[in-house]
């Protein structure tokens, strides 16, 4: 936001401000609020309002991503830069349509060319990802420990 003045605006008002902002939208009054989104800032519906102004618009939610998207997407987002190649081994199957699907939606991007043999393309995720996912840095994507289920003992149920 500093470049975008033509003054130098030191980079602490600048979040006061947005601070006092976000603190306005807070009040029941409204329905949208100030959200930290993809390293910037949007103005999106409080989930109270989502259903109705859906309604009202007539907007149609966003289209699902098919499985094998969703499995190409996670190996791009971690593995990162990581070509073609190297996301058909870990998946076993080809995945030329899932990778161009991403690309279409915007989710992911060329990022380079690898130096291996042949000189595959490297792709990683998009800001458009991080604004999908509501992220702010890849370092926000969930670990393995975060799926792993508690222990127990065999033939005791879980609470």
């Amino acid at each position: 936001m500093t470049e975008m003045f033509e003054a130098d605006v030191p980079v602490q008002d600048i979040e006061q401000a947005i601070e006092r902002l976000q603190a306005k939208y807070d009040d029941d009054n409204f329905a949208i609020q100030i959200i930290k989104s993809g390293g910037g800032y949007q103005f999106l519906t409080k989930p109270a309002y989502q259903a109705s102004i859906g309604i009202l618009l007539k907007q149609q939610s966003k289209k699902r991503l098919s499985v094998s998207a969703l499995e190409t997407l996670s190996i791009i987002a971690y593995k990162q830069p990581v070509s073609k190649p190297q996301i058909e081994q870990i998946r076993g199957v080809n995945c030329d349509y899932a990778i161009q699907k991403l690309l279409e939606k915007e989710l992911v991007e060329i990022k380079g060319k690898s130096d291996g043999l042949g000189r595959p393309l490297l792709y990683g995720t998009s800001q458009k990802f991080m604004d999908y996912f509501g992220i702010n840095s890849l370092d926000e994507l969930p670990t393995l420990k975060d799926f792993k289920e508690d222990e127990n003992e065999a033939g005791v149920p879980k609470d």
